[in-house]
């Protein structure tokens, strides 16, 4: 079984019931009323990168591209920035403590590693 197909799964699962669960149980508690935005923003991301590391387990087939190191980089960068991203504006949203911000661009910035690398298997 391929591992990002794995956990592409398991963060588009969990970007669903995280979704339902803002939307719903924590409605009333965000520490500020904005933070209901940043919650739906931390989703927002989780769920795009979860069909990212779909798509890069897709591609990593043996039919398509085949296994291959950026690719597989590529994932594991996928999944950790959902982690530093999404995780630190759930904290964020709930919590209020705004020293996370700081873990934020962190995230962001292996997103944008993952696409790197992902753009370059690609035209390779």
């Amino acid at each position: 079984m391929n591992v990002l197909l794995l956990f592409g799964g398991i963060l588009a699962f969990l970007g669903v019931v995280l979704g339902a669960f803002g939307a719903h149980a924590l409605k009333d508690k965000f520490a500020e009323p904005r933070y209901e935005e940043v919650w739906n923003t931390g989703v927002q991301y989780q769920m795009y990168h979860a069909l990212g590391l779909i798509l890069i387990g897709i591609l990593s087939m043996d039919s398509l591209l085949g296994a291959s190191n950026l690719l597989s980089w590529a994932g594991y960068l996928m999944f950790t920035g959902v982690i530093f991203f999404s995780g630190s504006l759930y904290v964020l949203a709930v919590t209020g403590v705004k020293r996370l911000g700081a873990i934020t661009p962190l995230g962001g910035l292996l997103f944008l590693a993952a696409w790197v690398l992902f753009i370059l298997e690609v035209i390779s």
